[in-house]
């Protein structure tokens, strides 16, 4: 990889991409809307751009000119971002970004997608090619529909094309409205995690094990669509209940208080084939050790609010 850019550089995600893409030899150039650029690694060229702007996407490719693409932006309001008619401005401004991105010169690009294209059903698992797409809210139609047409202006004007389909995420700067986020920061704070039953099966990924698959994913010469995924199953409670563990604090754990989603499926797995065998990845860490690290960051950032 010569020259990337990394669209969502400040973000849940793509923060944990820059250090794994500077370790490649990369140069690499970080688009962020946000001024904060904290505990960003050395070496990183930020970018401040609005990709919601044609001009101001324009003017970034053309001054940057980046050989490879890691597009993680997107709406991603925890709570909102389902139904968000955002979704389809972001639409737009992928478009406008991979086709600005290949008038430059860009030949490789990996975008994320989400498990959320695929038809849920009570019991799904996962396949590229073979389960079902049929999303049921606007964030996944909006990413399927995107998927769709960049792969079939990709085979027109000649670009390696990877669309990396993300499943369930935990770790470090998690929003604490999200699962894992919430349940993490109770515990550090010592108070009560309300949960569901917890008996739903899903595939976690660490935040940074994540970013690290995007990196690995983007340095092959993979195509298609590939799931980012563990390809293990986890219980939720299973998860709530490392985190306790790793906080020393299972007495706050509440299942069973909250209750589940409408329409909830019991089970969303990923198979995991193409990213282990084709992109040679796999997870470097158990579930246990990375809900350790996940407490020890909530640990150090409550200190840090508090000093």
């Amino acid at each position: 990889m010569n020259r990337v850019l990394v669209t969502g550089a400040s973000g849940f995600i793509g923060h944990g991409t820059l250090a794994p893409l500077l370790a490649c030899g990369a140069e690499v150039h970080a688009v962020s809307s946000r001024q904060s650029r904290s505990a960003s690694p050395p070496g990183v060229h930020w970018q401040r751009a609005d990709l919601l702007s044609e001009s101001a996407t324009e003017e970034l490719l053309q001054r940057v000119a980046p050989t490879h693409l890691l597009h993680l932006a997107w709406y991603a309001e925890p709570g909102t971002f389902w139904h968000s008619t955002e979704n389809l401005r972001w639409v737009e401004a992928s478009l406008r970004l991979l086709r600005a991105f290949t008038a430059h010169g860009g030949h490789r690009a990996v975008l994320a997608g989400s498990c959320a294209e695929y038809a849920w059903e009570e019991k799904t698992y996962c396949v590229e090619g073979q389960t079902p797409l049929r999303p049921t809210t606007l964030y996944g139609t909006s990413k399927h529909a995107l998927h769709m047409i960049a792969e079939c202006y990709a085979e027109q004007v000649d670009l390696s094309l990877a669309w990396a389909r993300v499943f369930f995420v935990f770790g470090p700067r998690e929003d604490p409205r999200r699962l894992a986020g919430s349940v993490a920061r109770a515990f550090v704070l010592g108070e009560p995690a309300a949960c569901s039953h917890g008996e739903q099966l899903r595939d976690f990924l660490y935040c940074e094990d994540l970013a690290e698959a995007f990196v690995a994913l983007l340095g092959s010469a993979v195509q298609g669509s590939v799931n980012l995924a563990s390809g293990t199953p986890v219980r939720i409670r299973e998860l709530v209940e490392a985190l306790a563990a790793a906080a020393d604090r299972p007495d706050l754990v509440r299942l069973g208080v909250r209750p589940t989603v409408p329409g909830e499926p019991a089970e969303v797995l990923a198979d995991v084939a193409r990213l282990r065998d084709e992109v040679g990845w796999t997870p470097p860490a158990t579930l246990e050790q990375r809900a350790a690290d996940t407490i020890a960051w909530w640990r150090a950032a409550s200190r840090s609010i508090h000093a």
